[in-house]
């Protein structure tokens, strides 16, 4: 069933440029209109001293519970790094058909990885993993078409080398649940 929007919710502080410069490209790729919204979590209660990285799996329980509904998808940005127990680290992560996800900003940014700061990077993998962890939350999985919005990312570069959008496949699933 298609919810009746998507909140995008920034927890922590973004520069206003950055700040939901992409809800008309969500709401185009969706078909559902997209709010932004300003949240308020203390984030540390979410931190591993052992890992000095962030619990993204109790950071999402966390975000279901207080700020998600059965009505909407709700996203929530935030600029802190997330790990889960199996891997190292991640640029987001949602409920597989739930009412919400996350995204942090934190390793999408070229000055974690040695190089100059690049504003237009920084929002555009960002778009893209928003857009990403939003269509989980459609019931998308990971696609194998090289610039499918879905494709995993491991690093910030497999990020670059995909598109915004969704395929051709991946859009017929998800028009397909639409109905």
């Amino acid at each position: 069933m298609k919810p009746e929007s998507i909140v995008i919710i920034s927890f922590g502080y973004f520069e206003d440029k950055f700040q939901f410069n992409f809800c008309a490209e969500v709401e185009q790729e969706f078909g559902t209109p997209v709010f932004p919204r300003e949240g308020h979590l203390d984030l540390s209660e979410f931190f591993d001293p052992a890992r000095k990285q962030y619990d993204a799996n109790k950071l999402l329980k966390e975000i279901d519970a207080r700020f998600a509904t059965d009505n909407q998808k709700t996203l929530a940005v935030c600029n802190v790094d997330l790990f889960i127990p199996i891997l190292t680290f991640i640029f987001g992560q949602a409920f597989l058909n739930g009412r919400c996800g996350i995204a942090s900003s934190y390793r999408l940014r070229n000055e974690r990885y040695g190089l100059k700061p690049d504003d237009k990077i920084l929002s555009d993998r960002l778009r893209k993993e928003i857009i990403h962890e939003l269509g989980h939350t459609f019931g998308l999985y990971h696609c194998t078409n090289p610039i499918c919005v879905m494709r995993s990312s491991t690093y910030a570069e497999d990020i670059d080398q995909k598109g915004w959008r969704f395929c051709a496949k991946c859009r017929k699933e998800l028009d397909k649940d639409e109905g």
